[in-house]
């Protein structure tokens, strides 16, 4: 049983600081949901490093929404709902499609500025999309110019206080409502850091995964300290493997933009063979969990760790001009794309599933909120659409400051909330070793093709570093540990219980989709387990 919290503490021990809102992370969710709530409130943002680092600093493509005469939200929707392969919330997409321009708009005040084509905002197609909708900036450096123009803004506002290298260790509940989050400083002290309201944008949880696209950050924090705190988690079967990372010597898994093939680029196999057209009618531009599987098939059947994508058939002019982060990163190790096919294989890219909330972003937790990839809105379904999470987070962070508003002043008065477990030793195998081994772990049993006996191994490995959770952990490295190991077993135990294939869920025992069965959600709650919850459009 994973405990309520990590480790033994009384608040009446520790200095306590108290803020209106209370923002944990700094990635668009974050910044974008600061801004927001600084207009008529005091709002401390805490990131564990610094505030330009966040996965969404290191999105390329860009930003989903309708901006052409020719597109429309009901196309917007009926894209996103196809990819979603049965599993969206119809209200939250409509949400999405509807109010994602106007988001973008904001975004726009703010001082991002996204390329244009004679004048007009510059559109491109991706995987999935039927329209071209994706709004981009320095041709794939979206998310890095979000931010930058986020932080600015954030920077220069009196009721934003950014608290850079804190870690958030639990969130603290009182009477089942969260009154803020027990802090780690950089120097080792702890404080109590007392919020009206509390909201979760600390991204995502790729590094799970031995092999991702995602930065050191992404550690699934806000997920597990969710769970921990009683919230329902959602969905954590639905891990989205980006079919195009960077696969070569002495490189990181670099993100390939899936922008790349909607501006034509091809999949060839070692042997320099396309092969999408054996698996989907859409070829290269077919949704993200199809082509992945469609890769690692192909290197199976050519006995090779990478396929390649090849986009030399365009001009090296419009590559470059297009592509200039991903041109000048794989020149920067020999690799010259508008010449050479680019080797690359799935990397783990974006988590679906996280904290539940309702068309407000607030979780089953009152005065608890979560915005951006720790959420599960319903907008992603089993399988993420491209370039829609940047808009999800514009999108409910307004709707959440929108909530917050309505709520009643939380009374200041003392809190009093204690917890001591007992616990004696501290941790004895070194947590880099065990951070690897569970990297490990979750690609051989839990990657992009399961079934009863991977899973079953895997949470069985898994389990054997349970004893972290009774031991003392005083230092961030630790408690990061028993965070990604929390999310590894919710991800392992829903993907156990899912008895079919479905979006980025792929069961090689369950091969085929069953809407009768298994249309509907999985939900995760600390004190009861696994919970099935039917589909909204069920």
């Amino acid at each position: 049983m994973i405990p309520q919290y990590l480790v033994d503490f009384d608040l009446q021990d520790l200095p306590v600081v108290k803020t209106d809102c209370l923002v944990i992370g700094s990635g668009i969710a974050g910044l974008f949901t600061a801004i927001k709530a600084s207009e008529d409130r005091k709002v401390i943002m805490i990131t564990k490093k610094t505030v330009m680092e966040s996965n969404t600093r290191y999105a390329q493509g860009g930003i989903a929404a309708v901006f052409s005469e020719e597109d429309s939200p009901v196309y917007h929707r009926q894209d996103t709902l196809m990819a979603g392969a049965g599993l969206n919330s119809s209200a939250a997409v409509d949400v999405l499609v509807n109010e994602g321009p106007e988001g973008v708009r904001e975004l726009i005040r703010l001082g991002t500025i996204f390329d244009k084509e004679n004048g007009e905002l510059a559109l491109t197609q991706e995987g999935a999309h039927s329209h071209r909708r994706i709004l981009h900036a320095n041709g794939d450096a979206t998310g890095y110019e979000i931010v930058r123009a986020l932080a600015e803004q954030a920077a220069q506002h009196e009721n934003i206080e950014t608290w850079d290298d804190h870690y958030v260790i639990d969130l603290i509940t009182e009477g089942g409502v969260c009154v803020g989050a027990l802090v780690q400083r950089p120097g080792g002290g702890r404080l109590f850091l007392q919020a009206g309201a509390t909201v979760l944008c600390s991204g995502g949880a790729g590094q799970l995964y031995r092999y991702t696209t995602n930065p050191e950050v992404a550690t699934g924090d806000g997920v597990a300290i969710a769970y921990r705190a009683g919230a329902h988690i959602r969905d954590m079967e639905f891990i989205q493997f980006h079919p195009t990372a960077l696969s070569y010597p002495g490189a990181p898994r670099f993100l390939i933009s899936e922008a790349v093939r909607g501006e034509g680029a091809v999949l060839r196999n070692i042997n320099g063979e396309r092969f999408m057209e054996r698996y989907h009618e859409l070829l290269e531009l077919a949704p993200r969990d199809i082509v992945a599987r469609a890769i690692v098939s192909e290197m199976e059947l050519t006995k090779s760790t990478f396929v390649y994508l090849d986009i030399t058939h365009e001009s090296a002019d419009m590559v470059k001009h297009r592509f200039p982060t991903i041109y000048e990163t794989c020149m920067s190790y020999g690799l010259d794309i508008t010449s050479d096919w680019i080797p690359v294989a799935p990397a783990a890219h974006y988590m679906m599933g996280g904290v539940k909330t309702d068309l407000n972003g607030e979780s089953t937790v009152s005065r608890l909120f979560a915005c951006g990839e720790v959420s599960s809105t319903g907008v992603q379904g089993a399988n993420r659409l491209a370039s829609n999470s940047l808009s999800e987070a514009i999108v409910f962070g307004r709707r959440i400051i929108e909530r917050i508003r309505q709520l009643p002043p939380l009374e200041q008065g003392t809190v009093s909330v204690a917890y001591n477990q007992g616990r004696l030793e501290s941790p004895t195998q070194a947590i880099v070793e065990r951070r690897l081994k569970l990297q490990k772990v979750m690609v051989r049993y839990a990657g992009l093709r399961r079934n009863r006996d991977m899973l079953t191994k895997g949470l069985d490995e898994l389990k054997r570093q349970l004893p972290i959770f009774n031991a003392v952990l005083t230092r961030r490295e630790e408690y990061e540990f028993a965070n990604m190991l929390t999310c590894c077993l919710l991800i392992t135990e829903s993907a156990l219980a899912r008895e079919e294939s479905r979006g980025a869920h792929y069961r090689e025992d369950y091969p085929l989709r069953s809407d009768s069965q298994w249309q509907k959600h999985l939900l995760q709650i600390r004190e009861l387990g696994i919970v099935e919850e039917l589909s909204d459009d069920v």
